[in-house]
């Protein structure tokens, strides 16, 4: 039987005789995410993409157990992946518990290895509907914007997420994802973070498409986020991503450094990045309420004129609002 047989030429193949509980289990560990002739593979592939300017590899590769030794194993150096993918961010509670065990985790056991952060994607809720509190999501997403471009790692923005979008909410009779349809209303899919970009509030289909009815339909609360809503528009959701990013990418520190967590102090995440002499202190209030956070003695730190931050440190406290950031340069 193929128990006994596990490698079957194509042709040998007779589906009549595989076994019933498990018609595949010839392919059984044929590939295998530990088998160390990937590393070799992974060393000839960036051998290639080395030779082509403007090219970058990102690999999907862990799971929940592993995604930490893979990728320290997949992209430590600069002979294998240039990232890898984490799950860490795109399940869990929004929380300075979570995000400081999370990244303390990732320098423990890949110190030379480097993530691909996202908070969502194609197959989660927006996080603005998954973490945000009702009420609060203009301040919660400014809060999500500057946490995740302050990160250690490289950022991949999912579509919308710069236009500050919601989870859309759909009928069944709009679901074409399998799962929705099999498992509603108790588990609705993941179409709702599916639905077309949205960029002219005033187009048919918000400019996403010219068809009649495109695969998923616009949200009409989609439509005010728009592109052209928001575009040069001085608040907006979308102009201060822009400047977020632009932010990120004039300090080495914030998009090359190293990372050193502070102590936890109630939901309020810090850490310093550090790169080529510049040392940044990122404080994060994760909560829906006003608190007061003292840097540790001996810290001393002057604005970085980071966008939206308006806390100042006095004497080493920081009045931080309700999901308020403070990024400053240390002395």
């Amino acid at each position: 039987g193929f128990e006994d047989n596990p490698v079957v030429k194509a042709d040998e193949f007779n589906a009549s005789t595989a076994p019933a509980v498990n018609p595949y289990n010839f392919q059984e560990h044929i590939y295998d995410k530990s088998r160390p002739e990937n590393l070799a593979f992974l060393r000839r592939l960036r051998a290639l993409l080395d030779e082509y300017p403007g090219r970058t590899t990102v690999g999907e590769i862990g799971d929940s157990q592993h995604q930490l030794e893979v990728m320290a194993q997949y992209t430590s150096g600069d002979d294998m992946l240039h990232m890898a993918y984490t799950f860490d961010y795109l399940g869990g509670e929004f929380s300075a518990a979570h995000f400081r065990n999370a990244i303390e985790a990732t320098e423990a056991q890949a110190p030379d290895g480097w993530i691909c952060l996202a908070f969502s994607n194609h197959d989660v809720v927006r996080h603005v509907s998954r973490w945000a509190v009702h009420g609060q999501e203009e301040a919660f997403t400014r809060l999500a914007a500057t946490l995740i471009l302050s990160m250690r790692g490289s950022v991949c923005l999912y579509q919308g997420e710069e236009l500050g979008l919601k989870e859309a909410e759909l009928s069944f009779s709009d679901l074409v994802d399998p799962y929705g349809i099999e498992f509603w209303p108790e588990f609705k899919g993941r179409d709702g973070c599916r639905t077309p970009m949205v960029w002219q509030s005033h187009a048919s289909n918000g400019a996403f498409s010219t068809a009649n009815r495109p695969w998923l339909p616009v949200p009409a609360e989609h439509l005010t986020h728009a592109v052209d809503t928001q575009d040069k528009v001085e608040g907006s959701v979308l102009e201060f991503y822009r400047a977020m990013l632009a932010f990120r990418r004039q300090h080495p520190a914030l998009s090359k450094g190293s990372i050193e967590l502070l102590p936890l102090d109630g939901d309020v995440l810090a850490f310093i990045r550090e790169q080529d002499g510049e040392r940044m202190v990122c404080v994060f209030n994760m909560s829906e309420t006003g608190v007061a956070y003292r840097l540790p003695q001996g810290l001393q730190a002057t604005s970085a004129g980071a966008p939206g931050v308006i806390a100042a440190a006095i004497e080493g406290e920081i009045d931080l609002e309700p999901f308020g950031a403070y990024i400053g340069v240390l002395q």
